[in-house]
């Protein structure tokens, strides 16, 4: 098989993956079994379909080989074999086959293996995981991801992130597989939509190693906020989020040069941005905008909107995009949000302005590497060269990406007498 039928084949296990995991574990109850079995159902799916050919059902043809493996496990303890001889006999034989559009369970127009892939978001998204162990158990068992990649993408040994994920898995062991109720749901699935939110952001701008974007994270995101919105079509969270993810992620062509250089916002070329994106994640924003009240993530996405609309970087509507951050920083109190309107009101009312509203942060802002970068940017402006090459310098040693370190140094190398 070509490259072209392999990378068919990997996403269409990448896909299918979350849903099989779900079914095995909706219907036996044991996490970690059933993961094992999925993998090896994807490992032998990896082996025949490229010689064999693409099932006509492949979500059907992993739950039974998966069904097949985890069964073997089961009755290897004579109790769990008897278990799970009485779940299948009080099982419809068709429980695992999808049913025609609009014929969902309750009423809900959706096939049981999309509501199992939202079902197991929210069980990996448990309150009594660390939001660390959240990301970790969600990219495994809804992304796909490899325990090894996820470990790549935390940059820690692929053993410690075994083990993070194995007490997550441990800490939701016995937790009931169903989708939270409806008093729980709000939190719940403010929870998931953070995670996603995380994985998004540690995608598209890494906090540490030698490459800007990880592409990956950042499409899983995309791809998994896609389904939540499936299932949750008239949830303006979700739209919101997606819609923020799909605008942010149009700018990604002209965000590195040929040497893997950063690029600002203001200074990339805005004829390389996807305006397909741009023009779905813009009706998304506006859809979510109008099913109000108004989110962090709607507000945001807002934001992002108006930045890929304006054709040049002196065309931002910036009093706009202040009047936006001012509701967002009333909403909440996120320290990212207050220093993107630090930068607004810069934009607005001069760099002084902005200079107050900057060191109005001293403290709250986590990344503290971001907050001198902005001020050494908002110095710059204000004409002094030896305070923002000061502060590009300190910024440059506070952070663990190297295309951002590599890009503060040459602005403050710019400065330099």
């Amino acid at each position: 098989m070509d490259r072209t039928t392999d990378g068919i084949i990997e996403d269409l296990l990448r896909r299918h993956a979350p849903q099989v995991l779900g079914a095995l574990v909706r219907r036996y109850g044991h996490f970690d079994p059933a993961e094992d079995s999925v993998q090896e159902a994807l490992i032998a799916a990896a082996e025949q379909w490229p010689q064999d050919g693409v099932p006509d059902n492949p979500r059907g043809w992993l739950i039974r080989v998966a069904s097949r493996r985890l069964t073997d496990r089961l009755r290897s303890d004579e109790a769990r074999r008897r278990r799970e001889e009485t779940a299948a006999a009080l099982t419809p034989a068709d429980a695992f086959v999808a049913p025609p559009p609009g014929e969902g369970p309750s009423g809900m127009g959706r096939a049981p293996s999309e509501d199992d892939t939202l079902t197991l978001l929210f069980l990996c998204c448990h309150p009594a995981l660390s939001p660390a162990a959240q990301i970790a158990l969600t990219l495994r068992a809804v992304g796909g991801l490899t325990t090894a990649e996820i470990a790549r993408a935390h940059l820690v040994p692929e053993a410690t992130m075994a083990q993070r994920i194995s007490r997550a898995k441990r800490t939701v062991r016995g937790t009931q597989f169903r989708r939270p109720d409806a008093q729980d749901l709000d939190q719940r699935l403010g929870a998931a939509l953070q995670v996603l939110y995380l994985i998004f952001n540690e995608g598209y701008t890494a906090t540490a190693g030698p490459d800007l974007h990880r592409t990956d994270l950042a499409r899983e995101a995309i791809r998994l906020t896609r389904a939540v919105r499936r299932l949750l079509p008239h949830e303006g969270r979700v739209t919101g989020l997606l819609a923020l993810m799909v605008l942010t992620e149009a700018r990604t062509p002209a965000r590195t040069g040929p040497d893997g250089e950063l690029i600002p916002l203001d200074e990339q070329d805005r004829a390389l941005w996807d305006r397909t994106a741009i023009a779905e994640g813009t009706a998304l924003a506006e859809e979510a905008l109008a099913r109000g009240p108004a989110g962090d993530y709607q507000l945001q996405a807002a934001v992002a909107a108006l930045h890929d609309e304006a054709e040049r970087a002196e065309d931002t509507d910036w009093p706009q995009i202040l009047a936006l951050y001012d509701l967002l920083v009333r909403r909440t109190p996120d320290p990212a949000a207050a220093l993107g309107r630090a930068v607004a009101v810069a934009m607005v009312h001069g760099p002084r302005a902005g200079l107050a509203a900057v060191d109005a942060l001293t403290g709250t802002v986590e990344r503290r590497y971001r907050l001198d970068a902005v001020r050494g940017h908002l110095l710059e402006r204000a004409g002094e060269p030896h305070a923002a090459r000061a502060a590009y310098r300190a910024a440059a040693d506070g952070t663990l990406s190297e295309p951002e370190a590599r890009y503060l140094r040459m602005r403050a190398d710019r400065l330099d007498p």
